[in-house]
């Protein structure tokens, strides 16, 4: 089964043609995501002229790839927030991540976009042999911040009736893409150009003006904002704070009304995340996910999937036949929020960059944050995502997440993982060592060989193979190169350097 997530079948102006030629707006943004068209609709609103560009179809990156939750609450758990943060900081990021999805709320109502919007409880379980406590001390870490919260024993789950649990009234879920198709046509109605499949190959800020070219055309702005998740404007900083992640999900068909509808997520490391979608007839779909590893760093897509349906079946039995399975990448920080805001040492640029497992509320309350800078308006969640803190506190994560680079790169002396490209079967990827260069070759189905060298154009990382994505990953920053050496996901912006053998 190909990688198909449920939201896929939605298109979003399928007619939006590439950038040729030079336009010139208010503000600038790149990117077609969540983040991106939030932004776009925030400014709009505004009364700023906007242009949206995407390197791909508009909304047909890693937003189309999500679960879809839509949860205010820290997802790498409150009480951990806010030992790292503070109590202040806690507060502050609960308020501006549950206004993201009011803000959803109110614009879907508003704009009449039928996204199957609604709110529901979330129920964080816990999992087998974790002690109580850690209940305990989330319980108390979430009333602090001021978010409803009830103690509970037992979820509606095979074998969890006992289990203690947290109960979150008002958390949301919805059909992420309608609400972007429905969010892009009152975009387009109001003004705001989109052109896709126009990679930006430079960003550039002078003259009182930021500069975003392409290969066809550029487009000139007062202002810009890199709504990628991992920035193209900045090239190490920021980049040294986050890591890569990917993430699984399978969709399911149940009937409707064999498991009450919900948010569910437990307490394991990596943890399980279970919701249901509307679906046709008496049908749902169940969607569970979770097996997350750093990006790069293994390429088991099957036996993650078979681990994940083997859970799901053991806790919820009336599951019927697969119907979707899909992995998406997220971009977790050392101190679990986003870096929103102005870019360090820019006056014009600002980023939405660090979805921190939750990109959806991320990116909309990325808009209304990044909104309020650009027209020069202060605004309380300015301190909780500056890009340009220092996380002095999460120096432990820092050192963690950044060993990946140094073993990445001594990956560079090891031997190739085939002798040579024989071994190569169609559909196949794998890196060959050629003298002191590695190579990343993948055979496509037509037995025809595609070799580039293994370096990521990014800060030049060792590249793998994932032979479920059909794409090379690297583990260091997040880059995605297809298997013809052009970049589909940032931070690289460049493609990779054809070899020949």
């Amino acid at each position: 089964m190909v990688s198909t997530s449920l939201w896929m079948e939605t298109e979003i102006l399928p007619e939006a043609g590439a950038l040729k030629g030079d336009v010139r707006c208010d503000v600038a943004v790149v990117g077609s995501g969540i983040a991106g068209l939030s932004t776009a609709y925030e400014l709009m609103k505004r009364g700023r002229s906007v242009v949206v560009i995407d390197r791909k179809g508009i909304a047909s990156g890693m937003t189309a790839r999500t679960s879809a939750h839509l949860a205010p609450l820290c997802d790498d758990l409150m009480s951990e927030f806010k030992k790292l943060r503070g109590a202040d900081a806690a507060k502050l990021f609960y308020e501006s991540q549950a206004a993201a999805v009011d803000r959803i709320e109110d614009i879907q109502a508003g704009e009449n976009i039928a996204c199957d919007f609604l709110r529901t409880n979330g129920y964080l379980f816990q999992d087998n042999g974790m002690p109580a406590d850690i209940f305990d001390e989330e319980l108390e870490a979430v009333r602090e911040v001021g978010a409803p919260v009830h103690r509970l024993v037992g979820v509606p789950l095979k074998g969890c009736e006992n289990r203690h649990v947290l109960q979150y009234p008002r958390q949301g879920k919805f059909h992420p893409l309608k609400y972007l198709a429905g969010l892009a046509a009152v975009c387009e109605s109001g003004g705001v150009r989109f052109f896709a499949n126009s990679p930006v190959e430079e960003v550039a800020e002078q003259d009182g003006a930021v500069t975003l070219r392409t290969s066809q055309g550029q487009v000139t702005a007062s202002h810009a904002v890199i709504a990628t998740n991992a920035s193209i404007a900045d090239r190490f900083q920021l980049h040294t704070k986050v890591a890569p992640y990917r993430t699984y999900v399978v969709a399911f068909d149940i009937e409707r009304g064999e498991l009450p509808d919900a948010l569910y997520w437990d307490t394991e490391d990596p943890y399980h995340y279970v919701r249901l979608q509307t679906g046709p007839d008496d049908h749902d779909f169940v969607l569970v996910g979770g097996e997350d590893h750093k990006s790069g760093e293994a390429n088991d897509a099957d036996k993650r999937f078979a681990r994940l349906e083997s859970w799901a079946r053991d806790l919820i039995p009336a599951l019927g036949r697969i119907t979707h399975r899909w992995s998406g990448q997220v971009l977790d920080t050392i101190d679990y929020a986003g870096f929103i805001g102005r870019e360090p040492g820019s006056e014009r640029i600002y980023l939405a960059m660090g979805d921190s497992g939750q990109g959806l509320t991320h990116g909309v309350m990325g808009a209304m944050l990044n909104t309020a800078l650009i027209l020069g308006e202060d605004h309380p969640w300015k301190p909780v995502y500056a890009p340009d803190r220092k996380p002095l506190a999460a120096a432990r994560n820092f050192l963690r997440e950044n060993m990946t680079i140094l073993q990445n790169l001594a990956e560079y002396v090891a031997p190739g993982e085939i002798a040579s490209l024989e071994e190569l079967e169609p559909g196949e990827g794998a890196i060959l060592r050629r003298g002191l260069e590695k190579i990343a070759a993948y055979k496509d189905k037509a037995g025809e060989l595609h070799l580039h060298s293994a370096s990521c154009t990014h800060i030049g990382c060792h590249l793998h193979w994932n032979s479920f994505e059909s794409c090379w990953d690297c583990p260091c920053h997040g880059s995605i190169f297809a298997p013809n050496g052009q970049p589909i996901n940032a931070p690289a912006v460049s493609a990779l350097r054809p070899v020949k053998v």
